[in-house]
């Protein structure tokens, strides 16, 4: 029973106190004393008037709420306050009168009213919350006053004060006052359960479904709710209705329903709330950071940004909504349907009440079911003592990834909780029905809403019945004051004084009855708590079921089982399997079981391979525990570490705990708790089992533990007093014996075997998880405290180095923590802490015995190292260091697609000279005889990383070291433990040594077979002198003529090697600018060289570009002083010095009519003095490729008008940017389309050049350019460029398309009209149909602001290039695409977003879209300059591409080695600085601008497979090469350099050792005579010769280059191939020692990623030249070059399709070489060509098939080059012709053969001669024309005896014996021309 009301006040106005704000006082209270049980709240006047004490002018209608408070011992008080307002002379006015006011008041010149209205308010205090009643009684109150009625007030007080009602039980109580009353008093049958009203369903109502579940979660997870509304009543409901649906967890933090203005600042407490605020304060809550808020009148909650709530876990969150929207919104499920049912109204707000809060109490038995089996019984007397085991809860949920209930289960109210449902001897209530009798139910229907809806109607029932178990009696009768005496509210007299004494002995005369009465005694139900059913083990957490299976426990029993028969071959055969079994939670478990029944009294010594593997697998079976051990994986081994030993001599032995210290769980406090808990409950329940029970499940015996409890909590009352305190003895003598034994334990998995090491503490730090998650405060704010208690936790200290130390104070937390817990007693708890050191102390001192024995080990055996094969030349820097070469993300090695795993393996690194090397075996035994080789070259290292790995094997984490290549290689090595930490730092010392020398000359190309000494000084004589001293003279003549006073900048020395990094700085700008007035005539060549040097000046002339400027007809040196005038260029010797621009070559073709003079003044106008110059002519349209550097910031606008004037005054500016005009003006004015239009701008100049280009497809292809100049200079939307437009250019701004700049070029060049705004013609298309003679490809950035007359030939097409910046970051993200460091499965790491995020792909769609752009305007008659960045990058990139698709020449061996190094190495790409190849360029890092240029051939190869002569495999052997400083052909940035290094011509010199090639090429010349791995078989050489390539270039047309993805990990690169037959070699040696008992299978195993496919599985045709090769030799015939055999193959073929001449061939040929979109071009030319019969056809089919590397050898023969036959049908005619030797030899006569048949002109020594000296391919011909002679010419022979034959490659000059026979030569060999 209980006091409806404890106290009754009435509190009023305080008019003394007006100063500041208004207070209000109490006047009275009754009783006056305190009663004991409950004291008087305090400051229950600020709660009457939540919003402040006013007066007001006019009387307010009267107002009741019900406010909570909370006292000290977090008991609830209701007050219920009824309010109303007296009238009373306004105090201002009297004031007045009485003449009080000060000066400064004034207030009195507002008008006061005469009468103001101060609130009085009735107030009652109760432990009980019954809202209605109290409003009633104190209504009743109010109403004898303002009514007057007849009974006396101190009546109506002292009976309410004297009421007593029962608390439950569901009775109905009736009470009067005594004022002709009546009240009916519902109690609840079961005060457990929450009372609600409708205050829940109302919540819902004011909020929505989707709110109020947030704040219930909000609430659960410990975040601050602030409520807001206007109305007081309302706020108290909503609270109420709150904590209602968190049932049965209880709130235990600050909880008021209504907070006071004055109290506000409550609001920033640091702990967790819930409270409600007047919605008047409101904007004194918008700075609250971390506060959700919930505002009822609007509906809304406001969560801040920094505020996470965790939210219910999927799929329980959306059946909650499904749910609570069936029963508050019946109608939405039935909304659509077409014959809706008539009645769905939701239920009446009650009974909705009740349906919501089912919905929560089902919630809430899923969320928790199971929980009883996870309790730990610590203590049964003198008061039960219970622990909840986390973890092992989450573990059999499967939710230990989930954060709510991570968090739930870690707050204050689920440890109420626990206390207070834990005891399984109680009161049991209707949560605890469900959670016991309705799991089975509930996990059937979860799946049915409309089940689960009838189980929560049910629910709602009981719930409701519970509120209201009898029907409503309308037995109620209230008095409420009459309408009049409210409104009559002059006359009301205040409120009355009540008369003490007469209510004081009302509550007197009460009590005194109540002590004499005989006591209720109500007896409580208590029973044992039903636990409910056990938690089924579900699914392991990946959901692996896989995990589970039989085979994979077998494999683990049968490993063990092994183990301790001694079977160790067999073991280690299956260690690997188990190993990977471990990984599943079923066979980590089966582990434990298993090893358990191996121990025998506590002790199982093993042997030390035993030791080994049981360690081996404990380890691995630890590493995925997480550090809480939800599934008790370490639990279950702890027990086993302390059993497993082996005995080490002496009386020594190492236990297994010392081998398996490094993982997370030892250092966790809350797993050691756990355990402490769990083994404390087994030993409090043998003390009170008699019998013990035999082996039985964890589960089974916590359900034993809760029945002994609960039947020793029921048995204690009984027991006699020595009884109970020999129990209470009992069992905390147990716990302190745990406490000791604990201590033991923790020591011994904390100590670390060598305890100077000091290792696990130091990388765990021994971090309490429990003390941040239990203490008061909210997760907002826990971040920022978590730390400061890490720190006191006093791990981080400088002082706990010392082990001893840290483990000492972890262990004295643990025992401290445990024993108040557990109620051990102070004394107890000292001895411990006096223990625990003595106990640590002596653990050390056994461990120092084990670490000195363990040392003496013999050491495991370990594989072999094996040593790697090296080239000549290469020398090992530093022997092999053991090493594992770890997995990374690429899982092809690993196993993972199939294939056993070739990694992790173990062998040794070797460094030399050269490469980086690891070669090994895998750990794997099933592969253990395969050979595992990686490497890649030094000088492609681009990162180093240092990395910790910690191996499967293994109990220890090693230091290694992660190693990135740019040849797309990732080596993930862990050094061994022998291998020393200072070796591996010696190690990378030498690596970065290797990778960054001082200068270019210590790259291993350089240094090569110098004995390893790094020797920079080339000591030996060398015999190639003469090249060395032009090298020499070169530059000291350039310095000489320059002459000092006419260096403008600088005086240039070169540097000495030392110094070399300062040069390299001062080399990325040219340093020497000579002036004008420089005497040209010092400048020729025979004044510069001393007359030794002067034959070397051949060399010069020699290289690459001149043999390509003679082939293209551009100019040749030899003639140069009888050359006529009319030829438009000449190769200009302007820059021989290196002085006009040192990057350039020293031979440059400019137009004819440009003095050297104007180009040493153009060159400044540019960047790095690298002006245009023309690097290619096109042989039908004559149209030029110039290239050049973008214009200098202020020569640009020079470019179009004058510039500003630049400080060396106007006149020179005006004439450079003149010259400048005149250069370009000279270009146009060279192209014969330009003289044959002869007028400007006229329309028929414009058709007579179209028509002149004969090709009916140009017709076709003209849209295709303006299409093509959209994309390339609009490829990015972005606002309006300001490139200001003279009639030519500009944006078309309003048409809103594509592009910023989307000039009309594009539709000019398609001949379109320019759209006009009314769809008519417009008027300028006459005018601007003339397409430009020059276009210049120019930077977007640089060209803004630019003017341009609509008279000039040329114009400028503005293009975005890609930054070299933006090529070095996608090249990296690229590689970490292709080659990750670390496997993961997180959707953004997936290969293809890496891939697009590298925007690789991308930058290869800018570069070929601008390349066939300048491919199209070149075909279409118009001359390209590219003039981009420095010259060096983009622009070599773009004009090489451009000449490969123009040109076929540059498809063959011979082309392509010529263009690049014309393009790349003369024009100065600068390879040794974007390559980071050397210390000073280290900085500038690795920018790969040749291997993008080597990818978009590859991409055209992949597209036009059948018109390259080489293969893949050779772009991937260059782009190998390239940045493997094998070769010196891609070091250094210029020829300057190389001359300047005396390395450009020796490779022409004597070779020292034959077997090192310095050039790639020469490598690549040799290999082609042994092997055809370079040649393409799909190539076919054309009869129509000319065919211009024009790719697709979307990026869906681009494919990865299979360069960045394949590994062969059985040889490691391919491209050195000195290793490659070294280990063929070795292949065929070990096959032979097989024994040859058995029969032999011609089968084997090919894997991916192990075995290089080309040699494995070659195509078709290079397995027949092998078998034909491996035939000769097995007769004995000398063996025919594989060339040789192929080309008679090709033309007995091709003779064989001119026979049958059936066509059908080349289109099956064509279905072969899957190039659809090819198809229409290529038919034509098959058919031409009638290549093929059907064995060719499978051949071909074979090769583009299988896409492997197949190659060969260039040849200048044509196809019919073996055809045997008889002489005289291949001699058309013959006869003797003196032939002009190459450059600078003399005229010599030959017998030459003109061959119809294979269509060649073949030269002899004599008419005799058989061996046959040259070929002239008729096929490259290009014109036969009257020559002239020249010097050295036979004498005595007329001049029309001369005449020359014209080909692609060069010039041939002859001279017959007489005009008559010149003349028959040239008609025979014409004839032969037009027969083709």
């Amino acid at each position: 029973m209980a006091r409806l009301a404890d106290y009754y006040l009435v509190v009023t106005y305080d008019l003394d106190k007006r100063e500041g704000e208004g207070q209000g006082r109490i006047l009275q209270r009754f009783p006056e004393k305190d009663w004991e049980d409950s004291p008087f709240p305090q400051g229950v006047e600020l709660f009457c008037q939540p919003s402040g004490w006013q007066l007001v002018p006019e009387r307010q209608p009267a107002s009741f709420f019900v406010a909570v408070l909370t006292d000290i011992n977090s008991d609830r008080h209701y007050c219920a306050c009824f309010t109303f307002w007296e009238g009373l002379d306004n105090p201002q006015l009297k004031k007045a009168e009485a003449g009080e006011v000060d000066e400064a008041d004034d207030e009195l010149t507002v008008v006061q009213p005469a009468q103001v209205f101060a609130p009085k308010s009735l107030v009652l205090v109760s432990r009980l919350d019954h809202t209605e009643v109290f409003r009633n009684c104190l209504g009743l109150i109010y109403t004898v006053h303002v009514d007057g009625l007849t009974v006396p007030m101190e009546t109506v007080v002292g009976n309410l004060l004297t009421c007593v009602i029962p608390i439950a039980g569901g009775s109905q109580r009736t009470i009067t006052l005594g004022a002709g009353d009546r009240q009916v008093i519902q109690t609840p049958i079961d005060d457990a359960l929450p009372v609600s009203g409708s205050t829940v369903a109302q919540l819902f109502r004011q909020l929505g479904i989707v709110n109020v579940l947030c704040l219930f979660c909000a609430a659960l997870t410990e975040h601050k709710i602030l409520f807001l509304s206007s109305s007081y009543q309302r706020l108290t409901d909503a609270c109420r209705g709150l904590l209602a649906i968190m049932f049965p967890l209880k709130y235990s933090f600050t909880y008021v329903p209504i907070l006071p203005g004055k109290l506000l600042e409550v609001l920033s407490t640091p702990t967790p709330f819930i409270i409600g605020v007047n919605s008047f304060f409101r904007s004194e809550t918008q700075e609250l950071l971390d506060v959700i808020i919930a505002d009822l009148d609007g509906g809304t909650v406001t969560i801040p940004e920094c505020v996470h709530i965790s939210l219910l876990p999927e799929p329980l969150l959306q059946q909650t909504q499904t749910l609570l929207s069936m029963v508050l919104d019946p109608e939405l499920e039935v909304a659509d349907h077409a014959f809706p049912p008539l009645s769905t109204q939701p239920s009446a707000l009650k009974i909705q009440d009740k349906e919501i809060r089912g919905v929560f109490l089902w919630l809430f038995a899923r969320l928790f079911q199971g929980y009883r089996w996870c309790l730990h019984i610590i203590r049964i007397h003198p008061e039960p003592v219970i622990r909840f085991h986390k973890a092992a809860f989450l573990g059999q949920r499967s939710l230990t990834e989930d954060d709510f209930l991570m968090k739930v289960l870690d707050g204050m109210a689920f440890a109420g909780f626990v206390s207070e449902r834990g005891p399984p001897y109680r009161a049991a209530d209707l949560f605890d029905d469900l959670v016991a009798n309705h799991v089975e139910r509930i996990r059937q229907e979860e799946t049915c809403p409309h089940k689960v809806m009838n189980h929560v109607k049910e629910l709602a029932e009981q719930l409701f019945k519970n509120e209201n178990p009898y029907p409503v009696v309308a037995m109620h009768k209230v008095q409420r004051p009459s309408e009049n005496s409210q409104n009559s509210a002059q006359s009301q007299t205040p409120f009355p004084m009540l008369d003490e004494v007469t209510v004081e002995l009302f509550i007197d005369h009460a009590a005194a009855k109540l002590k004499t009465a005989p006591p209720v005694v109500k007896a409580e139900l208590k029973s044992m708590v039903p636990s409910g059913p056990p938690l089924g083990d579900t699914v392991d957490r990946n959901g692996n079921v896989m995990a589970n299976s039989a085979r994979r426990l077998e494999v683990v029993r049968n490993c063990i089982t092994y183990i301790f028969e001694n079977k160790m071959l067999e073991a280690k055969k299956l260690m690997p399997a188990v190993l990977r079994a471990l990984k599943g939670r079923a066979a980590r478990v089966c582990l434990t079981q298993e090893l358990n029944q191996h121990v025998l009294q506590n002790r199982a010594v093993l042997d030390d391979q035993q030791f080994d593997y049981i360690v081996r697998m404990m380890n691995c079976t630890l590493q995925d525990c997480s550090h809480i051990d939800e599934h008790g994986i370490a639990a279950a081994l702890l027990p086993l570490v302390t059993a497993f030993c082996r005995k080490m001599g002496a009386g020594i032995t190492q236990f297994a705990y010392s081998c398996v210290q490094d993982h997370m769980v030892w250092a966790t406090m809350q797993f050691w708790e756990a355990m402490f808990y769990s083994d404390v409950q087994n030993h409090i329940r043998a003390l009170y089992l008699e019998t013990e029970e035999g082996d039985q499940s964890p589960n089974l015996l916590n359900r034993v533990s809760l029945l002994l409890a609960s039947e020793q909590s029921r048995l204690w009352p009984t027991l006699s007093k020595e009884m109970q305190t020999e129990r209470v003895q009992k069992e905390e003598s147990t716990v302190f014996s745990q406490a000791i034994h604990y201590a033991n334990r923790m020591s011994y998995l904390l100590l670390p075997l060598d305890t100077s090491k000091n290792r696990l503490l130091r990388s765990t730090g021994l971090v309490d998880v429990e003390s941040v998650s239990n203490s008061y405060v909210t997760n907002s704010i826990a971040g920022s405290m978590a730390e400061s208690y890490d720190t006191e936790s006093g791990f981080e200290d400088a002082e706990s180095s010392d082990v001893a130390n840290s483990v000492v104070r972890f262990i004295n937390r643990f025992v401290d923590k445990v024993c108040n817990e557990s109620g051990v007693t102070n004394e107890h708890l000292k001895a411990l802490h006096t223990m625990i050191p003595d106990i640590v102390q002596m653990h050390i001192e056994t461990l120092d015995a084990v670490h000195r024995e363990s040392k003496r080990l013999p050491p495991i055996q370990k594989p072999k190292l094996l040593r790697p094969t090296l080239l000549p030349g290469e020398e090992l820097v530093m022997e092999g260091m053991r090493v594992h070469l770890i997995p990374d993300g690429r899982e092809e090695a690993m196993g993972l697609m199939g294939g056993p795993p070739l990694l992790p393996a173990e062998g040794a690194i070797f460094l030399t000279t050269y490469r980086l090397i690891f070669k090994g075996t895998p750990n794997d035994p099933l592969v253990g005889e395969q050979v595992v080789t990686r490497s890649f070259p030094i000088a492609s290292l681009t990162k180093e990383k240092r990395i910790s790995v910690s191996l499967p094997m293994d109990q220890f984490i090693q230091e290694g070291l992660q190693l990135r290549s740019c040849t797309f290689q990732l080596m993930k090595i862990a050094f061994d433990e022998e291998v020393a930490s200072d070796l591996a730092e010696v190690f990378r010392k030498h690596m970065h040594k290797l990778r960054y020398p001082p200068h270019v000359q210590g790259t291993f190309a350089f240094t090569v077979g110098q004995s390893g000494k790094m020797v920079v000084e080339h000591k030996t004589k060398d015999k190639n002198q003469s090249l060395k001293t032009l090298s020499k003279n070169l530059v000291k003549s350039a310095k000489r003529t320059i002459g000092r006073q006419y260096v403008t900048r600088k005086k240039y020395s070169p540097p000495t090697w030392e110094n070399r990094s300062s040069f390299q700085s001062e080399l990325d700008e040219d340093e020497i600018s000579v002036s004008e007035e420089v005497d040209q005539s010092s400048l020729t060549l025979s004044s510069t060289m001393r007359s030794s040097d002067r034959q070397t000046m051949s060399n010069v002339v020699e290289r690459a570009c001149c043999r390509d400027y003679q082939r293209l007809g551009l100019g040749t040196l030899s003639n140069s002083l009888t050359r006529s005038k009319n030829e438009p260029f000449r190769i200009s010797t302007v820059n021989r010095m290196y002085t006009v621009c040192r990057s350039y070559p020293g031979l440059l073709i400019v137009p004819q009519s440009i003095p050297d003079m104007t180009i040493q003044r153009i060159c400044r106008c540019y960047r790095q003095n690298r002006f245009p110059v023309v690097c290619w002519r096109n042989p039908r349209t004559k149209g030029v490729l110039l290239r050049s550097a973008g214009l200098h910031a202020k020569g640009v606008v020079g470019f179009f008008k004058s510039p500003n004037t630049p400080a060396s005054g106007p006149s020179q500016a005006d004439s450079i940017s003149l010259e400048q005009e005149k250069y370009l003006q000279a270009i146009i004015s060279s192209m014969p389309s330009y003289s044959e239009s002869s007028g400007r701008n006229t329309l028929s100049g414009f058709t007579s050049t179209h028509m002149s280009t004969s090709d009916s497809s140009d017709k076709l292809r003209q849209p295709k350019i303006g299409a093509l100049m959209k994309q390339v200079m609009g490829a990015k939307e972005e606002a309006p460029a300001t490139f200001s437009r003279g009639g030519k250019w500009g944006s078309i701004r309003g048409s809103g398309r594509l592009s910023a700049y989307n000039p009309d070029v594009g539709t000019r060049l398609a001949g379109k009209e320019s759209p006009q705004p009314n769809g008519g013609p417009s008027e300028a298309l006459f005018l601007r149909q003339q397409k430009a003679y020059l276009y210049i490809i120019g930077d977007k950035a640089q060209l803004k602001g630019g003017k341009q007359d609509s008279f000039q030939q040329w114009e400028v097409v503005p293009i975005e290039v890609c930054d070299v910046r933006q090529v070095k970051n996608s090249f990296k993200k690229l590689m970490k695409a292709c080659v990750p460091s670390s496997s993961t499965s997180e959707p953004n790491m997936r290969f293809l977003r890496c891939l697009e995020e590298s925007e690789w792909i991308a930058l290869l769609h800018r570069v070929l879209q601008v390349s066939v752009l300048v491919v199209e305007l070149l075909d279409s008659g118009s001359s390209v300059m590219v003039s981009l960045e420095d010259g060096w990058d983009v622009t070599t990139q773009v004009v090489s591409l451009v000449q490969l698709l123009s040109d076929p020449y540059y498809r063959t061996f011979d082309g392509f080695r010529l263009l690049v190094e014309k393009e790349w190495l003369s024009f100065g790409h600068r390879f040794s600085h974007r390559g980071a190849q050397t210390l000073g360029s280290q900085n500038s890092g690795f920018t790969p601008v040749f291997l993008q240029f080597l990818d978009c051939v590859h991409q055209i190869h992949l597209q036009f497979p059948m018109e390259f002569e080489f293969s893949q495999y050779y772009l991937k052997f260059l782009a190998y090469h390239y940045v493997s400083n094998r070769f010196r052909t891609f070091l250094l940035d210029s020829d300057y350099e190389r001359i300047e290094l005396g390395v450009l011509y020796e490779e022409k010199g004597e070779r020292k050792s034959p077997q090192v090639c310095k050039s790639v090429w020469d490598y690549i010349d040799r290999l082609n005579e042994k092997t055809p791995v370079f040649y393409n078989y799909m190539f076919s050489l054309r009869t129509r010769r000319w065919r211009v390539l024009r790719p697709y270039t979307f990026n869906s047309n681009l494919k990865v280059w299979d360069f960045y993805m394949e590994e062969t990990l059985s040889e490691g690169p391919s491209y050195d191939w000195e290793l490659r037959g070294w280990q063929e070699r070795v292949a065929e040696e070990t096959l032979d020692k097989a024994d040859s008992g058995g029969p032999k299978s011609q089968r084997r195993i090919v894997w991916p990623c192990y075995d290089s496919l080309s040699k494995v599985v070659p195509d078709a045709i290079t397995k027949l030249l092998q078998d034909l090769q491996s035939l000769e030799a097995e007769l004995g015939q000398t063996s025919e070059k594989w060339k040789d055999t192929w080309d008679k193959m090709k033309a007995a073929q091709r003779t064989e399709c001119k026979l049958e001449s059936k066509p059908s061939f080349s289109s099956s040929l064509l279905m072969a070489s899957n190039l659809s979109h090819h198809r229409r071009s290529q038919g034509v030319y098959l058919q031409e060509s009638g290549v093929g019969s059907s064995i060719n056809l499978a051949m071909d089919h074979e090769a583009s098939a299988t896409s492997t590397p197949v190659a060969g050898r260039p040849s200048t023969s044509t196809l019919y080059s073996q055809f045997q036959s008889t002489e005289s049908e291949n001699r058309s005619f013959e006869g003797i012709l003196y032939k002009k030797g190459a450059l600078l030899k003399p005229w010599k006569p030959r017998w030459f053969v003109l061959d119809k048949t294979k269509h060649q002109l073949r030269y002899y020594e004599s008419r005799q001669d058989k061996e046959c000296k040259g070929v002239i391919e008729l096929a490259e011909v290009e014109s036969v024309i009257p020559g002239t002679p020249t010097m050295g010419a036979p004498k005595n022979i007329e001049e029309k005896a001369f005449f020359d034959l014209k080909t692609t490659k060069r010039v041939y000059n002859f001279c017959a014996k007489d005009s008559m026979s010149a003349q028959q030569w040239m008609d025979s060999v014409q004839s032969c021309l037009s027969d083709a």
